[in-house]
């Protein structure tokens, strides 16, 4: 199975949330906040119509997560962050989210996205990260903030086809691959340094100029995959 394989497998199980007991207008909010993922938003009416306002979240018909319509809709109006775990009500639907296909991403909101697993691995200080810049020219960009990354005791591994001459570095590993994997898609993956509960990825491929597809995760099973498929793949080093 390739990185393509993987995105394509989770934008085969689209998932539902169900508004029960709300005005159409809740259910239309939700469908433009979830425009660009790949979630089904329907209604439905208990005969009592109790307990209230509530959402459920399921997939395959088997409903996975449940919350209050008020609590999940002032969670996103908060703007919870892409890749963030807490103990709120909401955090459980989520949570579960997070393998859920996005669309049309642009790179400004892949970068808001990727900064946040830096920002964790940084956090952390130590473990392997794994980042795919898709060519030289993109990641001579960002060489600032991962040469100090890579001052760090986390292990920084970049990953870019050489549509220019390398530049200067010296704090991480650079695989120079001239795969059409590589030029199209855009992944940022930390291995939790120790801690399970940090794992986390980012992993897209670029459909359409400047537009990405794919999804992000913190489930351990499918971080450890795509790590291991990397290092299996690429792992080749440049000298």
């Amino acid at each position: 199975m390739s990185l393509t394989e993987l995105i394509a497998g989770v934008e085969d199980h689209q998932k539902t949330l169900t508004v029960f007991n709300a005005g159409p207008t809740a259910a239309e909010d939700l469908r433009e906040r979830f425009a660009d993922r790949n979630v089904h938003v329907q209604t439905e009416q208990t005969e009592s119509g109790r307990p209230g306002e509530f959402i459920t979240l399921s997939e395959d018909e088997a409903v996975i997560a449940a919350a209050s319509l008020n609590s999940f809709t002032d969670s996103l109006d908060e703007g919870r962050q892409y890749i963030t775990r807490d103990d709120s009500p909401y955090a459980s639907i989520l949570d579960h989210l997070d393998e859920t296909m996005f669309t049309s991403w642009s790179i400004q909101r892949m970068t808001a996205a990727s900064r946040e697993i830096e920002d964790r691995a940084w956090r952390v200080g130590q473990g392997t990260l794994h980042a795919g810049f898709q060519t030289l020219s993109t990641l001579q960009g960002e060489l600032d903030l991962y040469e100090r990354l890579g001052e760090t005791d986390v292990d920084v591994h970049a990953y870019a086809v050489p549509d220019v001459e390398p530049p200067e570095y010296s704090t991480f590993s650079l695989h120079l691959e001239r795969s059409d994997e590589i030029a199209d898609s855009w992944f940022v993956v930390f291995d939790g340094g120790g801690d399970p509960t940090q794992k986390c990825a980012l992993l897209a491929e670029e459909r359409e100029p400047r537009e990405f597809y794919g999804f992000w995760t913190y489930d351990e099973s499918t971080v450890d995959w795509i790590i291991d498929y990397l290092e299996e793949t690429y792992g080749f080093l440049e000298q």
